[in-house]
């Protein structure tokens, strides 16, 4: 008995013990202003990822996915799908920013600076640049800025995001618990053509569209078109979560059905750079030769997506712009809108009249503003 007893004892101590060995994460009182935060496991990419990537989403993209191509235009092989490279970077920084996030709430100022190739090594840090708490006292929007380098040091991603965090849960019903100054970042509303990254190994002279089946090029877009993508696509609880699984992304919403059945969505939440994904392929139809993505301006995930919900794409052409001193490519600055379980087409505008304002249709799920590179006419 007596030895039981002891055996009973050593298993709750050592569990005691385990327990302060366990991240939480950080709650929304744990962010200060210009607090910089190295982010823990880099990662190397690799064909592997290349082909799930393309099996959870569909990604047509031609330079991302023949390295004939992608040579004839001067890469010294096929880099590394812009999107998949930027969730794994992405990635990196959840344990530390969102792990205890509500939402994610937007992007702004993303710059595609560098490609990735398979084999190369990513690693993360990010730099607090604004904070707000919420008028309920439960949780606070948190701004920050991230750079990812690849293993020679070159900076291939930056990125300012915003995201809604928990406040611990002792705090979260006391108003008059210690709260930030409210610092809001002053932020860019798109990427200005002058300063996006355009390799200067990158020759499109020679571009053969017949390796896209696309026959339209930068000239034949115009400043207001709306292209409806005619495919949708359907994905399910497992494969959202393998594709955030693939990007190492452990923030607990989507993931943990049993902690989100307690909340208003009652389920998991799919993660939101997922859609991301899964509207640029279905753009490929009506894009195909939009080559590389240069930016993301901005962006806002409008409404919860969940398993089994149906994915749906439009784009509008918010502009156009000569790159200086090139004359084989430019860039074009989109609008994508991702919409659930509608045709893209049924849909003629983002937002609805709600009580005299102007609010998102309930079925939008993403409105990205993003410039990507396209050849031009010879």
């Amino acid at each position: 008995m007596s030895s039981t007893n002891n055996h009973s004892t050593s298993k709750v101590s050592a569990g005691k013990a385990s327990a302060k060995k366990i991240s939480a994460g950080n709650f929304f009182e744990d962010f200060r202003l210009n607090q910089v935060i190295q982010h823990a496991t880099p990662r190397t990419i690799g064909d592997g990822e290349v082909a799930l990537y393309i099996a959870l989403t569909g990604a047509r993209q031609v330079l991302h996915s023949a390295e004939t191509v992608a040579q004839s235009l001067g890469y010294r092989t096929r880099p590394i799908d812009d999107l998949l490279a930027f969730h794994i970077a992405f990635g990196k920084t959840v344990p530390d920013i969102s792990v205890n996030a509500v939402a994610n709430l937007g992007y702004a100022d993303v710059r595609f600076l560098h490609p990735v190739y398979a084999g190369d090594t990513l690693s993360t840090s990010s730099t607090v640049i604004g904070l707000k708490q919420n008028a309920n006292g439960k949780s606070g929007v948190v701004y920050v800025r991230s750079v990812s380098i690849n293993q020679l040091q070159q900076p291939v991603f930056s990125w300012v995001r915003w995201v809604m965090i928990h406040k611990r849960e002792q705090h979260k019903n006391n108003l008059d618990a210690p709260a930030p100054e409210t610092v809001l970042p002053d932020l860019l509303n798109f990427v200005p053509a002058e300063e996006l990254n355009v390799p200067s190994f990158l020759d499109a002279r020679k571009f053969d569209t017949t390796s896209t089946g696309g026959q339209y090029v930068w000239d034949d877009y115009t400043v207001g078109e709306r292209i409806n993508h005619p495919a949708g696509m359907t994905i399910s609880d497992s494969d959202h979560t393998l594709a955030t699984k693939l990007y190492q992304n452990n923030a607990r919403l989507h993931f943990d059905d049993v902690m989100m059945k307690k909340t208003a969505f009652g389920r998991r939440l799919m993660y939101g750079g997922h859609i991301i994904s899964l509207c640029r392929a279905l753009s490929h139809d009506g894009l195909e030769n939009a080559l590389t993505i240069a930016a993301i301006n901005g962006g806002t995930h409008c409404n919860p997506t969940f398993g089994d919900d149906t994915i749906y794409t439009w784009t509008e052409v918010l502009d156009k712009w000569a790159i200086p001193n090139r004359s084989d490519i430019a860039a074009l600055r989109l609008r994508m809108v991702g919409v659930k379980n509608i045709i893209a087409e049924t849909l003629a505008s983002t937002h609805v009249s709600n009580d005299g304002k102007q609010t998102y249709h309930p079925n939008v799920v993403l409105d990205l503003d993003y410039t990507v590179l396209m050849p031009r006419k010879a």
